[in-house]
């Protein structure tokens, strides 16, 4: 059996749903065709007409109290079914007592002529349950159904910071609703167009003029609606996509052969919204990221090399989307995620992020996220970006000309981070190699690299660190390690010696060498201070 379709799941029970909880007891006597209908609700009535009270795609329950008398008459009865044929009741459920013991000929015939489904519920089977076994399906298909949107719309949300948003946009609407989707832009041309594989690809652009135009020249939030004889098009509807002074930027159509159900309804709605939100930002948002963008990507030398006035011009840019003044300094931040940290989808961590750094100036990065601020980032910032399950390298304070330098020297601190697990400043580090290393990244070279000698017995193993260090800090000068660890030069030869063997390595080699260096700072961490005896 296949899976169900994912645009499918996007609904409320159905009738043969519902039948599928019911007890077995329950008896069909005809089978109007109503099984894949949505059941809104079950509601009891001994009304010889309930019909007023009705909502469409209602189960219907009555013990009979109407057909008493002369309402059992083929006539009366026949005019009853059609009224609730009429008013689209979904089935008919007949109570066995207390006033029949047994559905009535009457009323099975006039079931099957205008085909409304009936059932016979027993006795044994009160009303009340049917209605209470309704009501908990409904609770569960309801809370199956939140949770489809909820995942639908991380999904919308992802879609808006792709490369090409508004195509994934329609994509991933198609994706979860039954229709085709065109994207118009405020000059009527199409921007994207989407469909389901093998589903209908909509009507030719030329039809939809006149909805177009009563789109593109309206105002205030509405739905066109329209309907046309090809496939998937019978009904289509549009949405005009509005500014926040609700000019006309645009607009959704969509196209369907069926009427959408109202969770497919709530996906188009955030859908409308998340358009409305991208063509904002492209047309109306803030202007000043979009202006500082637009000239360092143009003209990337003018940052050092340009006119003053051009380069006071984008300080002025860059003032305002960091909300600071041209004068005041900045600082690049990289986040990194660890484990814990929850995963709230691209937009929701672009706003967050935002919010906290109070800047307009943020990217979401493969390594989580790098952003430009004013903010000095405190302790107590820095705790509360901790808490969500992030590191942060800060940098140091700069001007304009010099971010692309302060965001070099931030990545170069991403790998320490990653492996303490710990958030670092830029203007704390201390620019050596040990120093951007880090204390568990050279405890672990040391570990590596000096293992065959840490292995030994410490009465042997720190006299030949004390060697190995020694004759490094002398640069490989035999006489000067014999002098500076009061040894005879054929003893450090030899001692030398004897560390190539156990590490395999050539010590004639610069890199082994240096390696060996760093890896001795680190030494400390693994057999406590002072244990190799080393000379100061």
């Amino acid at each position: 059996m296949s899976p169900e379709p994912a645009t499918a799941r996007l609904s409320f029970v159905t009738l043969e749903q519902f039948v599928e909880q019911l007890p077995p007891e329950l008896k069909m006597l005809h089978d109007g065709g109503s099984g894949t209908s949505l059941l809104r609700w079950v509601e009891p009535s001994e009304l010889e007409d309930p019909t007023p009270y009705l909502p469409e795609g209602e189960f219907l329950l009555t013990a009979g109290l109407p057909f008493l008398g002369k309402g059992g008459s083929a006539a009366k009865v026949d005019a009853y079914v059609q009224r609730l044929v009429d008013a689209k009741v979904a089935a008919l459920g007949f109570g066995i007592r207390p006033y029949f013991d047994g559905v009535p000929d009457v009323l099975l015939n006039a079931c099957r002529k205008h085909n409304l489904t009936l059932f016979e519920v027993p006795e044994s089977v009160p009303f009340a349950a049917i209605g209470l076994e309704f009501s908990q399906l409904l609770e569960t298909d309801n809370a199956r159904v939140f949770r489809q949107l909820a995942e639908t719309n991380r999904q919308l949300m992802r879609a808006v910071l792709s490369p090409r948003p508004e195509h994934e946009l329609l994509a991933a609407l198609v994706q979860r609703v039954p229709v085709w989707a065109v994207l118009v832009g405020a000059d009527g041309r199409v921007r994207a167009r989407r469909h389901n594989t093998g589903g209908s690809t909509g009507v030719e652009h030329s039809l939809l003029s006149p909805m177009l135009e009563r789109l593109l020249s309206g105002s205030g939030p509405r739905v066109e609606m329209d309907g046309f004889e090809q496939p998937g098009s019978a009904l289509v509807f549009g949405h005009p996509l509005r500014s926040t002074k609700d000019a006309n930027l645009g607009a959704l159509i969509l196209g369907s052969d069926a009427p959408l159900t109202p969770a497919q309804n709530n996906v188009v709605q955030s859908a409308v919204g998340l358009l409305e939100l991208l063509v904002r930002q492209r047309t109306s948002g803030s202007l000043a990221p979009s202006q500082l963008a637009t000239a360092v990507l143009l003209h990337p030398d003018s940052l050092t090399s340009g006119p003053t006035k051009h380069v006071n011009g984008l300080k002025d840019l860059l003032a305002q989307s960091l909300s600071s003044t041209r004068s005041g300094q900045m600082r690049v931040v990289q986040g990194v995620r660890v484990d814990g940290a929850a995963d709230d989808g691209p937009v929701r961590e672009l706003l967050q992020w935002r919010r906290l750094f109070d800047t307009k100036l943020v990217e979401i990065t493969e390594y989580g996220f790098a952003a430009i601020t004013r903010l000095k980032v405190d302790d107590a910032l820095l705790a509360d970006v901790e808490k969500l399950g992030w590191r942060l390298v800060v940098g140091e304070p700069t001007e304009l000309t010099g971010l692309a330098a302060a965001y070099q020297r931030a990545t170069s601190l991403r790998s320490r981070v990653v492996t303490t697990g710990k958030s670092a400043r830029v203007d704390e580090v201390t620019w050596s190699v040990a120093g951007l290393l880090g204390r568990e990244a050279g405890t672990m070279l040391a570990e590596r690299l000096l293992a065959p000698v840490l292995s030994l017995e410490p009465d042997r193993r720190d006299p030949l660190l004390a060697v190995l260090r020694g004759w490094l800090s002398e640069n490989g000068s035999w006489d000067g390690s014999a002098k500076l660890l009061g040894l005879h030069r054929n003893s450090v030869r030899r001692q030398i010696g004897v560390l190539g063997e156990l590490l395999d390595m050539d010590l004639n080699h610069a890199q082994v060498r240096a390696e060996l260096w760093f890896a001795l700072q680190y030494v400390e961490e693994l057999i406590g201070p002072g244990s190799d005896g080393i000379v100061a």
